[in-house]
């Protein structure tokens, strides 16, 4: 075996609630946790402005803070975070094999799988020309919203983030104008209702995106098609936000590890184990119907528990 093969109890590859929840527990059962955090650190909810969601936040907490929050708890215990991103594994044989930047070779007796989901995008050649750019695309409002001050900006979407992006941005922008694709919306009750109230958040229903408009360097505007009345508008705007979804980070592991339709982890019912022994799941990778903070943490326990009990049964 080469000496530049590193050998790991545990590994966790990336961060966010899942990964870091995942750590403080394997931290704690004395199971010398390695978690590499991907390319985005601290995962989906860095882009969110305010979690007023998540208990014991009494008045509500950004998500950037806490996942500094989480990754200091899982250090405290002695969890070994590091950056990185896995690129390649192998999960064929009884060792589990992992590459991290394509350079550094693993051989872990469990892996807890905590690579989240990234933003989708329309695909239109406009849209990734301005997103290529820097001209005007973006899929977090949090993160650019800045940006567009006192401007009027345009996002499509009809899920619970999309409203709450749209929301976030009204508090920013002068105008905002949400397109949505179908007739009726996707989100919660309360997240609707915040949009329909806001005043300067307006929507349009039934809408697609035809293309986004400008001068080659920054957006002007938004085409759009009313599939209703076949009418073409043109929307003003120097930003264009999409808030469509995501897209699980799974790619790597299609060859070992059961995906469903659209690539999201199948993992045993009621427990956080794959296909593979000793591969565990947590997270947005696995979870396409609650997608929440509270909810990937508790999974992140729960795959440091089963990962737990694995290695129990092999002494």
């Amino acid at each position: 075996m080469s000496d530049t093969i590193e050998k790991i109890k545990c590994l966790i590859i990336g961060s966010g609630p899942a990964g870091y929840t995942a750590a403080i527990y394997a931290a704690r059962a004395n199971m010398n946790p390695v978690l590499y955090q991907g390319m985005q650190p601290g995962g989906q909810l860095t882009t969110t402005n305010e979690v007023e969601n998540f208990p014991g936040y009494v008045d509500g907490v950004t998500g950037p803070e806490m996942m500094i929050q989480l990754q200091e708890q899982s250090k405290r215990f002695g969890a070994d975070i590091r950056d990185g991103w896995a690129t390649k594994v192998d999960f064929s044989g009884d060792i589990h094999k992992v590459w991290i930047n394509d350079k550094i070779e693993l051989h872990c007796e469990t892996v807890i799988i905590s690579t989240g989901a990234s933003a989708k995008y329309l695909g239109l050649p406009s849209e990734q020309h301005y997103l290529n750019m820097g001209g005007g695309v973006s899929a977090c409002a949090v993160c650019d919203g800045f940006f567009y001050r006192n401007q009027e900006v345009v996002i499509v979407g009809a899920g619970d983030s999309a409203c709450e992006e749209a929301h976030y941005l009204s508090k920013l922008c002068k105008k905002v104008t949400m397109l949505v694709r179908s007739e009726k919306f996707r989100a919660s009750k309360i997240m609707e209702e915040r949009v329909r109230k806001t005043e300067n958040i307006e929507i349009l229903m039934n809408h697609d995106t035809v293309e986004v408009l400008g001068d080659g360097n920054v957006v002007h505007a938004i085409k759009a098609l009313n599939k209703t009345t076949a009418e073409v508008i043109e929307i003003p705007a120097t930003g264009f936000f999409v808030a469509i979804g995501h897209k699980p980070n799974t790619d790597i592991f299609k060859d070992y590890i059961t995906l469903d339709e659209t690539g999201y982890i199948v993992n045993t019912p009621g427990t956080s184990k794959t296909n593979v022994e000793g591969v565990f799941v947590a997270g947005d990778a696995a979870d396409h119907v609650y997608r929440q903070a509270i909810t990937a943490a508790g999974t992140g326990c729960m795959a440091a528990l089963d990962a737990e009990r694995y290695l129990a049964a092999k002494e």
